[in-house]
């Protein structure tokens, strides 16, 4: 930590306690450390979730993003939608509305993140469970999403991640 806090003091940075965390990523992810303290005293609390440019990283033993705050974002947005609009509008209105300006929100930073199977398939029952209520059915076979020309989570965020890797490996160091 003194190394650290040397380089940001010889580039005339100081570093703000109250805003920095630490987070064990790899096998030793879930071992109690001892709190980092720093050269004037204030201490680095060692936590489970850390927010970084708005994706939220999980201690696990591999690197993993929590979809949690993004699946309460976006059903805040969207019960946000419904209770402005209700069922005046078409269900095609509410869907545009719904991919425009929820899905911007629930996937968010995720296509340079890759998600493990069970999170993208999270993030697809989210949006499932809200054409589920547009329809007003309780039958997940009953939702076809192709019928609104609606793209799942899972099946966007695949195309984002393959042309990001594909961005990343052109881009010139």
């Amino acid at each position: 930590m003194q190394a650290c806090e040397d380089e940001l003091c010889s580039l005339d940075m100081l570093s703000n306690t109250k805003k920095s965390n630490c987070l064990r990523i790899g096998p030793s992810h879930d071992r109690v450390c001892v709190n980092i303290t720093t050269e004037n005293g204030s201490q680095l609390q060692w936590v489970d979730e850390i927010r970084y440019l708005g994706i939220f990283i999980v201690n696990s033993t591999k690197f993993k993003c929590s979809v949690n705050h993004a699946k309460r974002t976006f059903y805040r947005a969207a019960n946000g939608i419904f209770g402005k609009i209700g069922r005046l509008a078409s269900e095609e209105v509410i869907v545009q509305l719904l991919l425009h300006k929820c899905m911007p929100i629930l996937l968010y930073g995720f296509e340079v993140c890759a998600l493990y199977k069970m999170s993208l398939q999270s993030l697809d029952f989210t949006v499932n469970r809200f054409f589920m209520k547009l329809l007003r059915t309780s039958d997940i076979m009953c939702i076809t999403v192709n019928h609104f020309a609606f793209d799942l989570p899972s099946v966007t965020l695949a195309r984002r991640f393959a042309k990001f890797c594909q961005l990343e490996n052109m881009r010139v160091y």
